[in-house]
């Protein structure tokens, strides 16, 4: 009883990143934390500064997106292979190989469950892929 009462005490957290811009006030959160569960918003490829990384390189972006991921997921006490599930959203699905190209410089092993979805826009014209993670800290193979 006591440890389902503790669990149901546990509060979420925030977790920032001085390498990843954060969002403006009363939009969302990058990273946020329960326990050992780790949510991870979708990803872009903004760098620090709010620019576009590889404005038309498919590749490029989903490399910075997930460099953006790794960063919040080092913050969060974690580490790539910690992430269980990503969801990939592309503006193009024809380019995905790009996204797999990039994937495979974060991951090892065990790659996490993956669900890719073409998308009409993102948030801006320049931006072609969106990544968001579902990780568990301390689960990730070694």
């Amino acid at each position: 009883m006591a440890a389902g009462r503790e669990e149901r005490n546990m509060k979420m957290r925030a977790v920032h990143s001085p390498e990843v811009r954060t969002p403006g006030a009363k939009t969302w959160t990058n990273c946020k934390v329960r326990g050992d569960h780790v949510f991870i918003s979708g990803m872009t490829a903004r760098d620090l500064a709010g620019n576009v990384v590889g404005e038309s390189s498919m590749y490029e972006q989903s490399r910075q997106a997930l460099r953006n991921i790794r960063h919040l997921m080092e913050a969060a006490g974690g580490r790539m292979n910690d992430i269980i599930k990503v969801t990939i959203f592309v503006t193009d699905i024809g380019q995905r190989e790009e996204v797999w190209r990039a994937r495979e410089e974060f991951f090892s092993g065990d790659f996490p469950c993956s669900t890719l979805v073409e998308v009409r826009a993102l948030a801006t014209p320049q931006l072609l892929v969106e990544i968001e993670a579902v990780g568990f800290l301390g689960a990730g193979a070694d």
